[in-house]
Protein backbone atom coordinates (compact mmCIF):
# COMPACT_ATOMS: atom_id res chain seq x y z
CA UNK A 1 0.00 0.00 0.00
CA UNK A 2 0.99 3.46 -0.71
CA UNK A 3 1.63 6.01 2.35
CA UNK A 4 0.90 9.65 0.86
CA UNK A 5 1.79 12.54 2.50
CA UNK A 6 -0.17 16.34 2.15
CA UNK A 7 2.87 18.19 2.54
CA UNK A 8 4.22 16.45 -1.24
CA UNK A 9 2.60 16.35 -4.67
CA UNK A 10 0.40 13.25 -5.15
CA UNK A 11 1.22 10.85 -8.00
CA UNK A 12 -0.81 11.56 -11.10
CA UNK A 13 -1.99 7.96 -10.88
CA UNK A 14 -4.09 8.67 -7.33
CA UNK A 15 -5.43 11.59 -8.91
CA UNK A 16 -9.23 11.59 -9.19
CA UNK A 17 -9.43 9.09 -6.41
CA UNK A 18 -12.15 8.33 -4.18
CA UNK A 19 -11.12 9.66 -0.48
CA UNK A 20 -12.64 8.36 3.06
CA UNK A 21 -12.30 11.55 5.42
CA UNK A 22 -11.95 11.46 8.85
CA UNK A 23 -9.67 10.22 11.82
CA UNK A 24 -10.13 7.28 11.93
CA UNK A 25 -8.43 6.64 15.28
CA UNK A 26 -9.38 2.72 16.01
CA UNK A 27 -11.00 1.84 13.04
CA UNK A 28 -13.65 0.82 14.29
CA UNK A 29 -16.90 -0.51 13.14
CA UNK A 30 -18.24 3.03 12.15
CA UNK A 31 -14.93 3.64 10.81
CA UNK A 32 -15.37 0.89 8.66
CA UNK A 33 -18.67 1.42 7.61
CA UNK A 34 -17.41 4.55 5.92
CA UNK A 35 -13.82 3.11 4.83
CA UNK A 36 -15.96 0.40 3.10
CA UNK A 37 -18.22 2.77 1.34
CA UNK A 38 -15.68 4.71 -0.45
CA UNK A 39 -14.12 1.32 -1.44
CA UNK A 40 -16.83 0.21 -2.88
CA UNK A 41 -17.84 3.80 -4.87
CA UNK A 42 -14.00 3.58 -6.04
CA UNK A 43 -14.41 -0.03 -7.47
CA UNK A 44 -17.72 1.06 -9.27
CA UNK A 45 -15.81 4.25 -10.71
CA UNK A 46 -12.49 1.99 -11.44
CA UNK A 47 -10.51 4.82 -9.43
CA UNK A 48 -8.13 4.57 -6.48
CA UNK A 49 -9.73 4.32 -3.16
CA UNK A 50 -7.83 6.38 -0.73
CA UNK A 51 -7.80 6.90 3.16
CA UNK A 52 -7.25 9.69 4.87
CA UNK A 53 -6.36 10.24 8.39
CA UNK A 54 -5.27 13.14 10.59
CA UNK A 55 -1.95 13.49 12.17
CA UNK A 56 -1.65 14.66 14.94
CA UNK A 57 -5.45 14.16 15.65
CA UNK A 58 -6.48 17.76 15.83
CA UNK A 59 -6.90 17.20 19.81
CA UNK A 60 -3.42 16.95 20.36
CA UNK A 61 -3.04 20.88 18.41
CA UNK A 62 -5.66 22.25 20.24
CA UNK A 63 -5.03 20.38 23.73
CA UNK A 64 -1.06 19.73 23.77
CA UNK A 65 -1.55 18.55 27.57
CA UNK A 66 -4.52 16.30 26.97
CA UNK A 67 -3.34 12.56 28.58
CA UNK A 68 -2.59 10.17 25.83
CA UNK A 69 -5.36 8.73 24.20
CA UNK A 70 -4.56 7.50 20.72
CA UNK A 71 -5.79 4.08 19.71
CA UNK A 72 -3.54 3.33 16.74
CA UNK A 73 -0.42 4.55 15.12
CA UNK A 74 -0.30 5.43 11.60
CA UNK A 75 1.59 2.19 10.74
CA UNK A 76 -1.24 0.25 12.46
CA UNK A 77 -4.09 2.30 10.81
CA UNK A 78 -2.41 1.42 7.19
CA UNK A 79 -2.18 -2.07 7.77
CA UNK A 80 -5.79 -1.63 8.68
CA UNK A 81 -6.50 0.48 5.72
CA UNK A 82 -4.43 -1.90 3.88
CA UNK A 83 -6.45 -4.74 4.80
CA UNK A 84 -9.85 -3.23 4.29
CA UNK A 85 -8.91 -2.79 0.72
CA UNK A 86 -7.76 0.68 0.12
CA UNK A 87 -5.21 1.20 -2.71
CA UNK A 88 -3.33 4.56 -0.49
CA UNK A 89 -3.28 5.56 2.84
CA UNK A 90 -3.15 9.60 3.03
CA UNK A 91 -2.06 11.46 5.81
CA UNK A 92 -3.07 14.97 6.60
CA UNK A 93 -0.46 16.69 9.18
CA UNK A 94 -2.86 18.69 10.91
CA UNK A 95 -0.81 22.03 11.91
CA UNK A 96 -2.19 25.71 12.45
CA UNK A 97 -1.90 26.37 8.51
CA UNK A 98 -4.36 23.79 8.14
CA UNK A 99 -6.54 24.40 10.88
CA UNK A 100 -6.94 28.22 10.36
CA UNK A 101 -8.26 27.46 6.84
CA UNK A 102 -11.96 28.48 5.96
CA UNK A 103 -13.97 25.30 5.03
CA UNK A 104 -14.56 25.97 1.29
CA UNK A 105 -10.98 27.30 1.30
CA UNK A 106 -10.14 23.32 2.61
CA UNK A 107 -12.16 22.26 0.37
CA UNK A 108 -11.28 23.69 -3.03
CA UNK A 109 -7.39 23.68 -2.32
CA UNK A 110 -7.01 20.50 -0.49
CA UNK A 111 -9.53 17.91 -2.17
CA UNK A 112 -9.62 19.57 -5.53
CA UNK A 113 -6.35 21.46 -6.55
CA UNK A 114 -3.95 19.37 -4.91
CA UNK A 115 -6.03 15.91 -4.00
CA UNK A 116 -7.87 15.95 -7.45
CA UNK A 117 -10.45 13.79 -5.77
CA UNK A 118 -13.02 12.62 -7.52
CA UNK A 119 -15.50 11.70 -4.56
CA UNK A 120 -15.21 12.28 -1.08
CA UNK A 121 -16.86 9.91 1.63
CA UNK A 122 -17.42 11.05 5.95
CA UNK A 123 -19.49 10.19 8.51
CA UNK A 124 -22.72 12.05 8.84
CA UNK A 125 -21.32 14.44 11.30
CA UNK A 126 -17.60 15.04 10.26
CA UNK A 127 -16.75 18.57 10.45
CA UNK A 128 -13.52 20.58 8.86
CA UNK A 129 -12.16 23.54 8.49
CA UNK A 130 -11.62 26.93 10.86
CA UNK A 131 -13.85 26.96 13.67
CA UNK A 132 -15.50 23.18 12.41
CA UNK A 133 -17.51 25.42 10.01
CA UNK A 134 -17.44 22.90 7.44
CA UNK A 135 -19.59 20.03 7.08
CA UNK A 136 -20.66 17.09 4.84
CA UNK A 137 -23.38 20.08 3.19
CA UNK A 138 -20.48 22.44 2.52
CA UNK A 139 -18.17 20.06 1.11
CA UNK A 140 -21.16 19.02 -1.59
CA UNK A 141 -21.81 22.55 -2.14
CA UNK A 142 -18.15 23.98 -2.22
CA UNK A 143 -17.17 20.83 -4.32
CA UNK A 144 -19.56 20.99 -7.06
CA UNK A 145 -17.70 23.89 -8.60
CA UNK A 146 -15.35 21.37 -10.02
CA UNK A 147 -16.62 17.87 -10.00
CA UNK A 148 -16.08 16.35 -6.52
CA UNK A 149 -19.37 14.51 -5.21
CA UNK A 150 -19.47 13.89 -1.80
CA UNK A 151 -21.33 10.47 0.21
CA UNK A 152 -22.10 10.53 4.03
CA UNK A 153 -22.24 7.04 5.98
CA UNK A 154 -24.72 7.27 9.19
CA UNK A 155 -23.26 5.95 12.56
CA UNK A 156 -23.57 2.15 13.24
CA UNK A 157 -25.08 1.30 16.48
CA UNK A 158 -24.93 -1.81 18.60
CA UNK A 159 -27.82 -2.64 21.29
CA UNK A 160 -25.76 -0.12 23.72
CA UNK A 161 -26.16 3.04 21.08
CA UNK A 162 -23.35 4.77 18.71
CA UNK A 163 -20.42 3.04 18.57
CA UNK A 164 -17.90 5.29 18.45
CA UNK A 165 -14.27 5.82 19.87
CA UNK A 166 -14.77 7.09 22.89
CA UNK A 167 -17.10 4.50 23.98
CA UNK A 168 -13.52 2.13 23.27
CA UNK A 169 -11.53 4.36 25.20
CA UNK A 170 -14.22 4.40 28.16
CA UNK A 171 -13.88 0.40 28.24
CA UNK A 172 -10.36 0.18 28.55
CA UNK A 173 -10.28 2.16 31.05
CA UNK A 174 -12.68 -0.26 32.57
CA UNK A 175 -10.43 -3.36 31.28
CA UNK A 176 -13.13 -4.69 29.60
CA UNK A 177 -11.27 -5.88 27.07
CA UNK A 178 -13.99 -7.95 25.47
CA UNK A 179 -16.31 -4.79 24.83
CA UNK A 180 -13.63 -2.74 23.22
CA UNK A 181 -12.54 -5.91 20.78
CA UNK A 182 -16.54 -6.18 19.92
CA UNK A 183 -16.56 -2.82 19.03
CA UNK A 184 -13.32 -2.73 17.43
CA UNK A 185 -13.59 -5.99 15.53
CA UNK A 186 -10.30 -7.05 17.25
CA UNK A 187 -8.55 -6.57 20.22
CA UNK A 188 -7.35 -3.46 21.09
CA UNK A 189 -3.04 -3.76 20.71
CA UNK A 190 -0.36 -2.05 21.03
CA UNK A 191 2.55 -1.91 18.97
CA UNK A 192 6.24 -0.64 19.67
CA UNK A 193 9.65 -1.45 20.32
CA UNK A 194 11.09 -4.10 23.15
CA UNK A 195 13.02 -1.81 25.19
CA UNK A 196 15.51 -3.00 27.72
CA UNK A 197 14.49 -2.80 31.72
CA UNK A 198 16.01 -3.54 35.53
CA UNK A 199 15.47 -7.77 33.70
CA UNK A 200 13.87 -8.00 36.91
CA UNK A 201 11.46 -10.55 35.22
CA UNK A 202 14.38 -12.95 34.14
CA UNK A 203 15.45 -13.29 37.73
CA UNK A 204 12.21 -14.79 38.77
CA UNK A 205 11.50 -17.11 35.79
CA UNK A 206 9.73 -14.47 34.02
CA UNK A 207 11.43 -11.87 31.42
CA UNK A 208 9.18 -9.77 29.69
CA UNK A 209 9.16 -7.86 26.03
CA UNK A 210 9.30 -4.22 27.60
CA UNK A 211 7.17 -1.52 25.73
CA UNK A 212 6.77 1.90 26.38
CA UNK A 213 2.98 2.99 25.69
CA UNK A 214 3.92 6.15 24.13
CA UNK A 215 0.62 8.13 22.59
CA UNK A 216 -1.74 5.10 23.18
CA UNK A 217 -4.64 5.38 25.76
CA UNK A 218 -3.65 3.40 28.94
CA UNK A 219 -5.51 0.22 29.37
CA UNK A 220 -6.73 -0.42 32.67
CA UNK A 221 -3.73 -0.75 35.14
CA UNK A 222 -3.17 -4.44 36.03
CA UNK A 223 -2.40 -8.04 34.54
CA UNK A 224 -3.79 -9.25 31.06
CA UNK A 225 -4.05 -12.11 28.99
CA UNK A 226 -2.98 -11.13 25.78
CA UNK A 227 -1.10 -12.23 22.35
CA UNK A 228 2.03 -10.87 20.79
CA UNK A 229 2.54 -10.66 16.73
CA UNK A 230 6.35 -11.67 17.01
CA UNK A 231 9.17 -9.61 14.49
CA UNK A 232 8.61 -13.43 12.39
CA UNK A 233 4.89 -13.18 12.24
CA UNK A 234 4.39 -15.53 14.74
CA UNK A 235 1.51 -15.10 17.47
CA UNK A 236 2.22 -16.23 21.08
CA UNK A 237 -0.01 -16.03 24.25
CA UNK A 238 1.54 -14.77 27.02
CA UNK A 239 0.21 -12.55 30.53
CA UNK A 240 1.48 -8.97 30.59
CA UNK A 241 1.86 -6.52 33.26
CA UNK A 242 0.23 -2.82 32.38
CA UNK A 243 1.32 -0.13 34.91
CA UNK A 244 3.83 0.66 37.16
CA UNK A 245 4.95 -2.11 39.31
CA UNK A 246 4.36 -0.92 43.00
CA UNK A 247 6.17 -3.80 44.09
CA UNK A 248 8.99 -2.53 42.64
CA UNK A 249 10.80 0.58 43.27
CA UNK A 250 10.46 3.26 41.60
CA UNK A 251 7.65 3.34 40.01
CA UNK A 252 8.19 2.88 36.06
CA UNK A 253 5.09 2.94 33.66
CA UNK A 254 5.64 -0.12 31.03
CA UNK A 255 4.17 -2.65 29.05
CA UNK A 256 5.62 -5.99 30.18
CA UNK A 257 4.32 -8.89 28.49
CA UNK A 258 5.59 -12.28 29.27
CA UNK A 259 5.12 -14.90 26.57
CA UNK A 260 4.75 -18.78 27.15
CA UNK A 261 7.16 -21.12 26.14
CA UNK A 262 8.97 -17.87 24.03
CA UNK A 263 13.33 -17.76 24.64
CA UNK A 264 15.17 -15.60 22.36
CA UNK A 265 15.95 -12.27 22.06
CA UNK A 266 13.87 -9.16 21.54
CA UNK A 267 15.72 -6.22 22.28
CA UNK A 268 15.30 -3.76 19.36
CA UNK A 269 12.40 -5.25 17.25
CA UNK A 270 9.18 -4.25 16.95
CA UNK A 271 6.01 -6.52 18.38
CA UNK A 272 2.52 -5.89 18.93
CA UNK A 273 0.98 -7.38 22.19
CA UNK A 274 -3.28 -7.72 21.32
CA UNK A 275 -4.88 -7.06 25.07
CA UNK A 276 -7.63 -10.08 25.01
CA UNK A 277 -9.00 -10.14 28.77
CA UNK A 278 -8.49 -8.05 32.16
CA UNK A 279 -6.99 -10.54 35.04
CA UNK A 280 -6.77 -8.56 37.63
CA UNK A 281 -5.76 -4.91 38.86
CA UNK A 282 -2.04 -4.44 39.94
CA UNK A 283 -0.90 -5.14 43.30
CA UNK A 284 1.62 -4.83 46.21
CA UNK A 285 3.19 -7.73 47.52
CA UNK A 286 5.00 -7.96 50.63
CA UNK A 287 7.42 -10.38 49.43
CA UNK A 288 8.87 -11.65 45.88
CA UNK A 289 7.30 -15.46 47.04
CA UNK A 290 4.17 -13.74 47.07
CA UNK A 291 4.38 -12.08 43.77
CA UNK A 292 6.21 -15.07 42.04
CA UNK A 293 3.08 -17.18 43.29
CA UNK A 294 0.36 -14.75 41.77
CA UNK A 295 2.24 -14.41 38.62
CA UNK A 296 1.82 -18.29 38.18
CA UNK A 297 -1.69 -18.19 39.16
CA UNK A 298 -2.18 -15.46 36.27
CA UNK A 299 0.21 -17.29 33.85
CA UNK A 300 -2.24 -20.38 34.29
CA UNK A 301 -5.35 -18.35 34.06
CA UNK A 302 -4.30 -16.63 30.51
CA UNK A 303 -3.30 -20.00 29.25
CA UNK A 304 -6.84 -21.36 29.96
CA UNK A 305 -8.54 -17.92 28.47
CA UNK A 306 -5.77 -18.27 25.70
CA UNK A 307 -5.91 -22.35 24.85
CA UNK A 308 -8.22 -21.19 21.40
CA UNK A 309 -5.05 -19.37 19.93
CA UNK A 310 -1.91 -21.15 18.73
Amino acid sequence: MIRLDNREAIPESMRGAILALGNFDGFHQGHQAVVGEAIRWARERGRPAIVATFDPHPVRLFKPDAPAFRLTTLDQRQDLFEAAGADAMLVLHFDRAMASMEAADWVEQVLGRQLGCAGVVTGEDFTFGKGRGGNPRVLCEVGAGFGLEGRTVGPVHDAEGVISSSRIRDALKLGECETAARLLTRPFAARGVVQHGGKLGRTIGFPTANINMNNYLRPRYGIYAVTGRMPDGRILPGAANMGVRPTFEPPIELLEPYFFDFSGDLYGQEIEVAFHHFLRPEAKFDSLDALVAQMRRDCDRARELLSHIG
